[in-house]
């Protein structure tokens, strides 16, 4: 499960070493370190972060299948997820150390920074592939955070992203070596945690309101 650590101004959650899926209870847990991080006071930014072979590979399609009489409420509980990290007033940064795929692809563009490996692993949004359509929250969010090729192109050919071929599409802010994405997030968090508060939050919730509002409205939602 998901673990919050702080350094100096800089929290550190990881996500873990699995394939990191959203479980309801991951969510859950995501979203109590969010408030952790958000009620505290003074400079602070956060990184997301990882161990392992993915940071994280979405939606838990396992328990979806075996709960689908709560489709809508899961999906919410994903989107409301985004949304969070859209707009919390804090700086925030996806360390990319592995695999980011799917609804995992799209909580690290709800970052406002990523760093990712440069030699292995992929981001990808796979679901060209796999049958399931973006919900209209999920399309806001990518073509809301990519340039309209690259939204293009990831959305509707599935493409598979390495370290360098993401920074140069802009998914990406950065491309560094394996035991460089984490310690390379805490300089970029560092050099942002000044401007955590009201102002920045502020900021965001006005520069994504669409797409806040799409993510934020869930009925009757097909994943295919």
């Amino acid at each position: 499960m998901p673990v919050l650590d702080r350094q100096e101004n800089v929290f550190v959650l990881d996500l873990g070493d699995g394939e990191n899926r959203f479980h309801p209870d991951w969510v859950a847990s995501v979203d109590a370190a969010l408030d952790e991080v958000e009620k505290a006071e003074g400079p602070r930014a956060l990184v997301t972060a990882a161990t392992g072979k993915f940071w994280s590979n979405g939606l838990d399609l396992e328990w979806l299948i075996a709960n689908a009489d709560r489709r809508e409420e899961y999906v919410a509980s994903v989107q409301a997820l985004f949304a969070r990290y859209l707009a919390l007033p804090v700086p925030t940064v996806a360390a990319l150390q592995g695999h980011t795929f799917a609804a995992g692809a799209m909580l690290s563009l709800a970052h406002d920074f990523r760093v990712m490996r440069a030699d292995r692993g992929y981001w990808c949004l796979p679901e060209a592939d796999i049958n399931i359509p973006f919900t209209p929250g999920m399309c806001a969010l990518i073509q809301g955070r990519l340039a309209p090729h690259t939204a293009h192109e990831a959305m509707l050919t599935a493409h598979r992203y390495g370290g360098g071929d993401a920074a140069a599409a802009r998914i990406v802010d950065a491309a560094v070596a394996e035991d460089e994405v984490r310690a390379t997030a805490l300089t970029v968090a560092g050099e942002q945690a000044a401007r955590a508060g009201a102002t920045l939050g502020t900021i965001k919730a006005r520069m994504y309101a669409p797409v806040l509002a799409a993510l934020r409205e869930v009925t009757q939602v097909s994943l295919g």
